[in-house]
């Protein structure tokens, strides 16, 4: 930790330190964090229960069956070489649902049977394995044609016993479809990186706020200096933040494995998923700790709940604007509109994040991620010397003002003070 300087007054960096660790703390430890990591968890409990009882629901009650209606010989025939097929074939061999074993010389009517059957049957395959009938639905009955076709044949013993191997020919992907597929990454990073962003970059402005009324950030403020205060709540409230994403992570990545997903489902970026991980870890500190910092600039001009409101609306457009912004950005890769969105402080993380996506390239990441530091710095001076202005009524600007106004009375006693001496007053 930096040392104090003279004076015995603490460093920034020692000062922000102790303002985070004291944030940190009674923010992580609070009831209210408590309910704040549960709340996202329970609507995900719930969906992710009714969509797991309905997709249980949907598999058992609308799995297509095909139902027989043979002679006894021919159902047991049909029963066999379906169960055969299976074990031949992955996928594609519709359940086998026995209707109707007909006598010699029986008639039966299939499309009767379907409109009154409840065994959601889809076709009826009936006639003899020599020459099958397939009753259903155009489309059900064109799906189910080849199929049919082959228990038939192999019912009758028409089939070839052992079904040959059926070769394949990979062809390599193109440009054109790796880069199509690289932006569905992009435009996920970008929309995730935005909502979390916009979800919790709020906390800082209530906390200021909060503070304020309390009277403790000008207690703070008296004992060290402003642009610590602002630091060490910034830097606080994101660990909050990333105690809290890497909680609901922990959650959602339990669920999404165990449901036998991978990141291999989605198109892999263009530097690779853990680099494009890591840069998603930066570009969301870095945009979380821009926006807070502008907020804490509007909490410091802010006096009650109502105006935060009023003040933080226009930020929040403004900064809907700058994530369309790099959206319209990202289809025009390499042009003077990227360049534009990337040199912007609030849409550059959405900008390159985007970038990680579809350009290999990881240089411009590097001056991207400095000239954003220097930004988040100068934001938090900026809010720093807002707030000695307009709450603690101090600073360069606020002394001067001060001194310049009260001039015309100083002048007035001192010229009283000097007469009563019978000294001669000051020409002016």
């Amino acid at each position: 930790m930096t040392s104090p300087n003279r004076g015995g007054r603490l460093s920034t960096l020692a000062a922000a330190y102790i303002i985070a660790r004291r944030d940190f703390a009674a923010s992580l430890f609070s009831r209210s964090f408590i309910f704040f990591l549960l709340g996202p968890l329970f609507p995900l409990l719930v969906g992710g229960l009714a969509g797991g009882i309905g997709a249980k629901v949907q598999q058992n009650v609308e799995t297509p069956k095909l139902g027989v209606a043979m002679n006894e010989a021919d159902v047991i025939a049909m029963t066999r070489a379906r169960s055969e097929l299976a074990g031949k074939l992955n996928q594609g061999v519709p359940d086998l649902v026995e209707v109707k074993r007909l006598k010699p010389g029986e008639s039966f009517d299939p499309a009767a049977e379907m409109a009154r059957s409840h065994a959601n049957l889809a076709a009826i395959v009936s006639g003899t394995p020599q020459a099958p009938v397939l009753t259903g639905p155009p489309d059900r009955i064109e799906r189910w044609q080849g199929v049919v076709s082959m228990m038939a044949a192999e019912a009758a013993g028409l089939g070839p016993k052992a079904y040959p191997p059926v070769a394949l020919s990979k062809t390599a992907t193109s440009t054109a479809d790796r880069n199509s597929s690289r932006v569905i990454t992009a435009q996920a990073g970008q929309v995730v990186l935005f909502l979390l962003t916009m979800l919790l970059a709020g906390m800082v402005l209530s906390n200021l706020v909060e503070e304020k009324g309390n009277k403790i950030i000008e207690v703070l403020a008296a004992a060290i200096p402003m642009d610590s205060v602002f630091l060490g709540k910034l830097f606080a409230m994101l660990a909050v933040s990333w105690v809290g994403l890497s909680v609901w992570g922990l959650m959602i990545g339990t669920v999404w494995i165990g449901a036998g997903h991978s990141l291999g489902e989605f198109p892999a970026p263009a530097v690779g998923w853990p680099m494009f991980l890591a840069l998603a870890v930066i570009y969301f500190s870095l945009a979380y700790l821009l926006l807070g910092s502008l907020f804490l600039a509007i909490g410091s001009m802010a006096t009650t709940i109502r105006e935060v409101q009023t003040l933080s609306m226009p930020i929040s457009m403004i900064q809907l604007i700058n994530f369309f912004f790099a959206s319209y950005a990202m289809s025009k890769p390499g042009s003077a509109i990227e360049l534009i969105a990337a040199i912007i402080p609030f849409s550059s993380p959405f900008t390159m994040i985007a970038r990680a996506a579809q350009s290999p390239e990881l240089w411009p990441h590097a001056v991207a991620i400095g000239w954003e530091m220097l930004c988040v710095a100068i934001l938090v001076r900026i809010g720093a010397r807002l707030f000695r202005t307009w709450v603690m009524k101090s600073g360069p600007s606020g002394g001067n003002k001060r001194r310049w106004w009260h001039r015309p009375a100083a002048v007035a006693a001192n010229t009283a003070a000097k007469a009563g001496e019978g000294l001669p007053a000051p020409h002016h």
